[in-house]
C-alpha cells in the first residue's frame, strides 16, 4: 500500500545473538556464549552516525543469556540465564549484578509489566510487576524501588509449562506449545481460549492493557482480556510468523526472510520488507523504532516521516490510518487538533461522495461540522440568496430516487442530533474515542451563525427532508419548531400539506391564519380539514388571552354543529376551563341562546362554579324553557320536555346554595310554576306564603303538612345553636289558619291526625 518503514543494517557480529532488548536509543544484545553488549543507535539513520559500542561484557556469564529486558526508570537490567532471574545495574560498567531471585531457580521465561507515572499518595511512581515461569508454576513479584518482592506470596499453578507469556493489565496471557492459549487473572481464575493450530509454537503479542494478539498458524486474532474477539477478521500473514512486535498502529511480523507490516484495524497489508536473511528476533524500542535480528545480524527498522506517510495515505483515501498516525505524531497538540479535524472533514466528504451517507453524517457529527456546510451537500434543500447565489457543487454526486432518500434520511439523523445538542439535550452521546468537541463549545469550527438562526435553518431543512421521506414526522417537528415561517409556509403549500400548515401557524402564533384556513377547507369534501373537529380542537387550546378570536370563529362551528361546537367552551381542558365564563355566557345569550342551559349546567355541576350570576341565569333559563313548552299550543313532545326541564328546575332550586332567591323570585310568574315559587319562598323563610300555595293553589294538604314538619324539624335541630326555639310551632299555626275555613273540616281533621303522629 505504502512504505511505512525503512530498514538499515546496523550490526554484524561474530558471536551468536540469543536475546535482545532496547530502550531510548540503546540496544542490548545477549549472546549464546554469555556475552552482553550495549550499543547506542542514533535516532537518525545517517552514515555519519555510526553505531557506537558502549559496553561489552565478555565475561558476563558462562551460560547463554536466554532473555533480557530493561526497566529504564530504575536503571535495572533483568536477565534470565542458567534458569534463574538475575537483576543487574544497567548503569554500572560491567552490568554489576545486584541480586538473584533465588526462588526462580529453574525459570524458563519471564514477563515484565511496567506502569510509569502512577499516582500514589499524591506522588508519581513507576510500578513494575514481574511474572516468572518455573516449570508449571507462575511466580509473581512487585517492585519496591529496585527490589522485587513476592506479590502477596502469590504463586499460580498451570497445566503445562508456558512457552509464551505476557501481562495485559491485571491479566496474564499464556501460550502452551502444541496446546492452546489461556488467560489468567490474579485470583487464579482461568479461561481457555483456542488451540495454537498446526504450528505448535504459540504467539502472544501485547497491544495494550486490555488487548493482545494471539497467533494461530498464519493468522493473528485481536482479543480483549475477557477472552473475546475485538474484531472478527484476523490479520492474515503470508505464512506463520516466527516473531511479532506491535508498533502502533502497525503489527510487524517476521515471515521467513521478510518483515511484513499490517494494521490491526481493517487488517490491511501495508508493506513487506525483504532480504532480512534468517531474521528470528524482533523488539520494539520506542514509537517508530524496531530492531530485528538474526543469529549474527541486526537491522534497525525506522518509521518513515509521518507527514509523508499521511500525505500518501490521504491520496489513497486511507483516512482512518492517517488519523491514527496523526494522533501518534510528535507535533504540538494545537497542530494535532487542526490536522485531525482537517483529515476527518476530508474523510466525511469522501464517505458522502461514496454514498456512504450515514457514516458521513456520523463523521460530521463527531467533528462538529457547521450544519449549514452539511446541508449544502444537498443543493435542492438550499434556497439561493444574495449570500449564496450558487449552491451547486459539480463534484457532488447527483442523488436520485433511492440514493436521494438514503441521503436525506442520514441528514435527518445528523440534524436531529445537532438540534438536540444546540437545545441542551443531555442524552447526546459521544460516538468515538477521539475527544469530541461539542457543538456548543466548538463553534470555532462553525460559521458565526446565531443559535436561533441556526435552529431556523435546521428545522426548515428537516421539514423539507420529512416531506420527501417520512410525512408522519412533519407534524411532530412543527409542534415544536424554529422553522423560518415564510420558507416553511411556502414549502407546505407547495406539497399541499394543509394540516401541517395549521400546526406551523399554531406554533408561530399565526392563529387567525390557521383559523381562516380551517374555515375555508371545512366544507371541501376532498380536504383533510373537512368538518368542524379541527377548528374545535384548535379553539379549545388557544386560552383566555384569545377569547375574542375564539368567539369570532366559534360562530360558524356552532351554526354548523351546535352540540359538538359547544365543546369549545365546556371541554375538560385547562385552557377551556380558564376562559372568562361571563363573557362566554354573554356571547351565547346573544348568539346561541339554545346552548346556554347546557353550558351553564357544565359550569355549575362539573366545574362547581359558585358564582351567583351563573346560578341565577340557569334558573332563569330553566324557567323560560318551561314556560315556552307549557303553552296551550304545545306539542306532546314539548310538554314532555317541559316536564323534564321542570324537574331539573325544582331540583336545582332545592339543592343550589348559590342563587339569590329575592332576585329570582321577581321574574317568576304568579299564574304558573307554583311548586317552584314555593321552593324559592321556602328559601326566604316566607312560610305563610308557601303554605298558602300548597293549600289554596295546589290543594295539596299532605304536601303542606310535610312542609310544616320539615320546617319544625329544622328549627329543632338549630335550637341549640340559636339558644331558643321561638317560632318552631308557628308554622303549624299558619297551617291551621289556612285550613280553618267553613268547608275545610275534613282537612282540619287530617291535620289533627298528622300532629298526633
Amino acid at each position: 500500500m505504502h512504505d511505512a518503514y525503512e530498514e538499515t543494517s546496523i550490526l554484524n557480529i561474530s558471536v551468536q545473538i540469543e536475546s535482545m532488548a532496547a530502550y531510548d536509543d540503546n540496544l542490548l544484545i545477549g549472546t549464546r556464549e554469555g556475552h552482553l553488549l550495549m550499543y547506542n543507535v542514533p535516532s537518525v539513520s545517517d552514515d555519519n552516525h555510526k553505531l557506537e559500542l558502549l559496553r561489552h561484557s565478555k565475561n558476563f556469564n558462562k551460560k547463554r543469556i536466554t532473555q533480557i529486558d530493561v526497566i529504564p526508570e530504575y536503571n535495572l537490567l533483568i536477565i534470565l540465564t542458567d534458569n534463574i532471574i538475575c537483576v543487574h545495574d544497567l548503569n554500572s560498567l560491567n552490568f554489576q549484578q545486584l541480586y538473584q531471585l533465588q526462588k526462580t531457580r529453574g525459570a524458563t521465561l519471564f514477563s515484565l509489566d511496567i506502569k510509569p507515572n502512577q499516582i500514589i499518595n499524591g506522588e508519581k511512581h513507576t510500578i513494575v510487576h514481574l511474572c516468572v515461569v518455573v516449570k508449571r508454576k507462575l511466580q509473581l513479584y512487585k517492585s519496591k524501588g529496585k527490589k522485587f518482592e513476592t506479590f502477596n506470596d502469590l504463586e499460580l499453578t498451570v497445566p503445562d509449562i508456558p512457552r509464551e507469556l505476557s501481562w495485559c493489565g491485571e491479566t496474564l496471557v499464556l501460550g502452551f506449545r502444541g496446546l492452546s492459549y489461556t488467560i489468567l487473572d490474579l485470583n487464579g481464575k482461568t479461561k481457555e481460549l483456542f488451540p495454537t493450530g498446526k504450528s505448535p509454537e504459540p504467539s502472544v503479542t501485547k497491544l495494550s492493557d486490555n488487548s493482545f494478539v494471539l497467533g494461530k498458524d498464519s493468522q493473528s486474532f485481536v482479543m480483549d482480556t475477557r477472552g473475546e474477539l475485538i474484531q472478527h477478521n484476523p490479520v492474515k500473514w503470508s505464512d506463520t510468523p516466527s516473531a511479532i512486535a506491535w508498533d502502533d498502529p502497525y503489527l510487524l511480523g517476521i515471515v521467513h526472510d521478510r518483515l511484513e507490516v499490517y494494521t490491526t484495524e481493517g487488517c490491511l497489508h501495508i508493506q513487506t520488507i525483504k532480504d532480512l536473511n534468517k531474521a528470528r528476533l524482533i523488539y520494539r524500542c520506542k514509537q517508530g523504532k524496531v530492531f530485528v535480528a538474526s543469529i549474527s545480524h541486526v537491522w534497525c527498522v525506522r518509521a518513515i516521516d509521518v507527514t509523508h506517510q499521511i500525505r500518501t495515505l490521504l491520496e489513497q483515501t486511507q483516512f482512518q490510518l492517517a488519523l491514527k498516525l496523526t494522533s501518534l505524531s510528535d507535533i504540538s497538540e494545537e497542530e494535532k487538533v487542526k490536522q485531525i479535524y482537517k483529515i476527518q472533514t476530508l474523510y466525511a466528504h469522501h464517505l458522502f461522495r461514496s454514498k456512504r451517507f450515514q457514516e458521513a453524517m456520523d463523521q460530521f457529527l463527531k467533528i462538529g461540522t457547521d450544519p449549514y456546510e452539511v446541508i449544502m451537500l444537498f443543493p435542492d434543500l438550499v434556497t439561493p440568496s444574495s449570500n449564496n447565489p450558487e449552491v451547486s457543487d459539480p463534484t457532488l454526486p447527483k442523488l436520485q430516487d433511492h440514493d436521494l432518500e438514503k441521503g436525506l434520511r442520514a441528514l435527518i439523523v445528523f440534524l436531529t442530533e445537532v438540534r438536540h445538542k444546540l437545545m441542551g439535550d443531555s442524552k447526546a452521546k459521544d460516538k468515538d474515542n477521539i475527544k469530541e468537541k461539542s457543538l456548543i463549545e466548538g463553534k470555532k469550527n462553525m460559521t458565526a451563525v446565531a443559535t436561533e438562526q441556526l435552529l431556523k435553518i435546521i428545522d426548515t431543512t428537516l421539514l423539507k427532508c420529512y416531506l420527501q421521506t417520512t410525512d408522519a414526522l412533519v407534524a411532530p417537528l412543527l409542534r415544536l419548531n424554529h422553522c423560518h415561517l415564510a420558507e416553511a409556509e411556502k414549502t407546505l403549500l407547495m406539497h399541499q400539506k394543509y394540516p401541517e400548515l395549521i400546526i406551523l401557524y399554531q406554533t408561530k402564533g399565526q392563529h387567525r391564519k390557521a383559523l381562516e384556513l380551517l374555515e375555508k377547507h371545512a366544507k371541501e369534501n376532498d380536504s383533510s380539514l373537512k368538518g368542524t373537529a379541527r377548528t374545535i380542537q384548535y379553539l379549545q387550546h388557544l386560552g383566555k388571552d384569545y377569547i375574542d378570536l375564539i368567539l369570532k370563529f366559534a360562530g360558524w362551528v356552532l351554526n354548523e354543529d351546535p352540540e359538538q361546537g359547544l365543546r369549545i367552551f365546556i371541554e375538560d381542558i385547562q385552557e377551556v376551563e380558564q376562559l372568562p365564563r361571563a363573557k362566554v355566557l354573554d356571547y351565547l345569550l346573544r348568539c346561541h341562546k339554545d346552548l346556554v342551559i347546557t353550558y351553564l349546567e357544565h359550569v355549575v355541576h362539573v366545574w362547581e362554579d359558585t358564582n351567583l350570576l351563573f346560578h341565577n341565569v340557569l334558573i332563569h333559563q330553566y324557567k323560560e324553557k318551561c314556560l315556552a313548552c307549557m303553552s296551550e299550543n304545545a306539542t306532546p313532545a314539548e310538554k314532555q320536555t317541559a316536564q323534564y326541564i321542570r324537574q331539573k328546575l325544582q331540583q336545582f332550586l332545592q339543592k343550589s346554595e348559590h342563587y339569590m332567591p329575592e332576585t329570582v323570585l321577581v321574574h317568576f310568574p304568579f299564574d304558573n310554576l307554583f311548586e317552584e315559587r314555593a321552593i324559592i319562598l321556602e328559601r326566604l323563610a316566607r312560610h305563610q306564603q308557601v303554605i298558602s300555595i300548597y293549600i289554596s293553589l295546589l290543594n295539596d294538604v299532605p304536601k303542606a303538612i310535610e312542609y310544616c314538619n320539615k320546617v319544625y324539624t329544622r328549627y329543632q335541630k338549630n335550637a341549640d345553636k340559636q339558644k331558643q326555639s321561638n317560632g318552631a310551632d308557628e308554622v303549624y299555626v299558619m297551617l291551621i289558619q289556612q285550613l280553618l275555613k267553613p268547608d275545610d273540616k275534613e282537612n282540619l281533621m287530617a291535620v289533627h291526625i298528622y300532629i298526633r303522629v
